[in-house]
């Protein structure tokens, strides 16, 4: 398989040499642009070449190891089996961070998201379950150095959420958080439960990469918008002018609201975002419903209703039952330390993929 690849990273390299060359000629050092465009281009494809560089490093001292055993001398021949031992699970590898590495980039991967939870089946404890979700995701976008912009809110009296929407800002949100989205089951004794029966609830998580102009078209004559008083937990006025909005998407059905702002011109920019958002992931959910082989290729179906991952409080137990694992800290992960998780699921997608293009 390296054999294939080898032409596509010689390609690869020589474009690196010529975007390195033109970036040191002065006409384009004075041209701001036309460096941010280049800088752009070299990075997405320094980080192929320079494992592609090691890889081809360490098969020419493999090749020489290996013709060294058969040197005649005893003490050399030794030496050299030795370093074979070495390399050779190098090289192994190498090469398959190579084909990871050149695997097709979701176009997506490198946008902000949009993230909506909302409580599902279990009453007031799966509205408090949702507020865990909410804060567990803030923490770990804060971890990462991304900002959190509250949408639209809709909570209840004791601290949960029937529906919370945010924006999470950040160069590869999407790649990390993509995964995320379907049901979440919590099984815990519920605050408000006497006789200490576990109960189990659930919330939905959809994670939906930001949608830019170019990505979908809204026309105006298909949307309906109309304002209204915003209001706080338990229905009660939170201002006294029609701040809220709430956007319907005429063709599609759609419905986005935002209330969160005390503007009214802040939250239609942010209900307008939100709608683009949603109209976007429809989108690419008909294209990949088309798409049955790429279906197959990717963690779990994608779809809103499939249940991805049980929290077990009572054994301090999360399950990812996509790629069955269990980690035993559900009150780190809670606390935003999802980095082993999420590390698993990509790792999980991209063996899936290349299984499914040696197939």
């Amino acid at each position: 398989m390296m054999m294939n690849m080898d032409g596509k990273l010689d390609e690869l390299e020589r474009s690196l040499e010529e975007i390195e060359r033109r970036m040191s000629e002065p006409s384009v050092g004075s041209n701001p642009g036309e460096l941010q465009r280049l800088g752009k281009k070299r990075s997405e494809i320094v980080g192929i070449v320079e494992v592609y560089r090691e890889y081809r490093n360490t098969r020419t001292r493999l090749e020489e190891a290996r013709e060294l055993t058969h040197s005649g001398d005893p003490e050399l021949s030794e030496l050299a089996r030795e370093e074979t031992r070495e390399l050779e699970p190098k090289m192994e590898e190498l090469e398959s961070r190579l084909q990871v590495l050149l695997l097709p980039k979701d176009p997506n991967d490198d946008k902000s998201v949009i993230v909506e939870i909302r409580a599902g089946t279990g009453g007031e404890e799966a509205a408090l379950f949702a507020g865990d979700l909410f804060r567990m995701y803030s923490l770990f976008a804060e971890s990462n150095g991304w900002g959190i912009e509250v949408l639209n809110t809709n909570e209840t009296g004791i601290g949960g959420y029937k529906e919370v929407v945010f924006r999470i800002d950040g160069q590869g949100a999407y790649s990390q958080l993509k995964f995320e989205s379907g049901v979440h089951r919590v099984q815990r004794v519920p605050v408000t439960e006497s006789s200490g029966r576990i109960h189990t609830s659930t919330a939905t998580v959809a994670v939906l990469p930001e949608a830019e102009d170019v990505d979908v078209e809204v026309r105006q004559e298909d949307l309906k918008i109309d304002t209204y008083r915003a209001s706080g937990a338990g229905g009660q006025h939170v201002n006294m002018t029609d701040s809220a909005v709430r956007i319907t998407h005429l063709p599609t059905g759609l419905v986005v609201t935002c209330q969160d702002e005390r503007s009214q011109i802040k939250n239609r920019i942010r209900a307008m975002n939100f709608l683009r958002a949603k109209l976007y992931d429809l989108e690419l959910r008909q294209q990949q419903e088309k798409m049955a082989a790429e279906r197959k290729g990717q963690v779990g179906t994608g779809e809103r209703s499939e249940r991805i991952r049980t929290y077990n409080f009572p054994q301090n137990r999360v399950t990812d039952h996509r790629i069955g694992l269990t980690l035993h800290r559900l009150d780190s992960m809670l606390e935003g330390d999802l980095q082993e998780m999420i590390s698993a699921l990509v790792m999980a997608d991209q063996a899936e993929k290349l299984r499914s293009m040696e197939g």
